[in-house]
């Protein structure tokens, strides 16, 4: 089970990403469109993305015809949003110290990336830039357990990695200082993702803790994914499949 990791390991799993960002963006879905909806208020027209990473969620913000800045403290990983998303703003910053001025936003949207934040200082950081009523919400993919060959694979995963530091979903640790934020309300909405045996291992070959892995410790995990995606019953004969996720979001405002 995913608990608060120590600072050190939470520094060492989220500087991974830099290895893997060209893989990260080609293999990991989005947020579901509906989930994104019930988080932004109508009003809403400049947005910060916190910690974007590849631009995942920016890109679904700029679709939308928003005004969005990108925050993401990663050189590859800001290089790859810049690469697709050439016409947003996209600083290096962090969640501690994003360079914008004070209320300088309507929203600011936290994808996959709340965990490897420092609080409290990040939630003050957050309630400076937001503007008075404006909103924070976290998003993460949860894999939908409910289907038969999603918790396989989550088995596999357990089996594999029982007792390796993992980071916890952003939405479990989503409660911003109370002094500061209404307390969080959320929601969950169904996502889906096309893929095939090979894309399923690379969904997973981009989380922290199987990049952390010893390289041959990781490759025998990724074929037993392969392996699962070819022969459970559910998926065997299948090209291509779809891998349920629910997105859970949780939304806070600034009082």
């Amino acid at each position: 089970m995913a608990t608060v990791l120590s600072d050190d390991d939470r520094r060492r799993l989220g500087a991974t990403f830099d290895s893997v960002a060209d893989l990260y963006h080609r293999a990991r879905p989005g947020y579901a469109e509906d989930a994104i909806s019930w988080l932004l208020p109508d009003a809403t027209a400049r947005v910060l993305d916190l910690g974007a990473g590849t631009g995942k969620l920016t890109a679904q913000l700029v679709a939308r015809e928003l005004d969005v800045v990108a925050v993401e403290p990663s050189p590859a990983m800001r290089a790859q949003l810049i690469a697709r998303l050439s016409t947003v703003d996209a600083r290096a910053g962090t969640a501690e110290n994003t360079g914008l001025p004070d209320a300088d936003v309507d929203a600011v949207v936290i994808a996959a990336a709340l965990h490897w934040f420092d609080r409290p200082a990040a939630d003050h950081e957050i309630a400076r830039v937001l503007r008075p009523g404006g909103v924070v919400g976290v998003f993460a993919n949860r894999r939908d357990s409910s289907v038969a060959w999603v918790r396989a694979l989550n088995d596999v995963l357990g089996a594999r990695l029982a007792g390796l530091p993992r980071s916890p979903r952003s939405t479990d640790q989503a409660r911003f200082d109370p002094a500061l934020f209404t307390p969080p309300e959320r929601a969950e909405f169904p996502l889906r993702q096309s893929t095939d045996p090979d894309g399923l291992a690379d969904v997973i070959a981009t989380r922290s803790y199987v990049i952390d892995l010893p390289e041959r410790e990781r490759a025998v995990l990724l074929d037993e994914v392969r392996e699962l995606a070819h022969t459970h019953p559910d998926l065997a004969g299948q090209e291509r499949f779809e891998l349920p996720y629910v997105t859970v979001v949780a939304r806070s405002r600034r009082k």
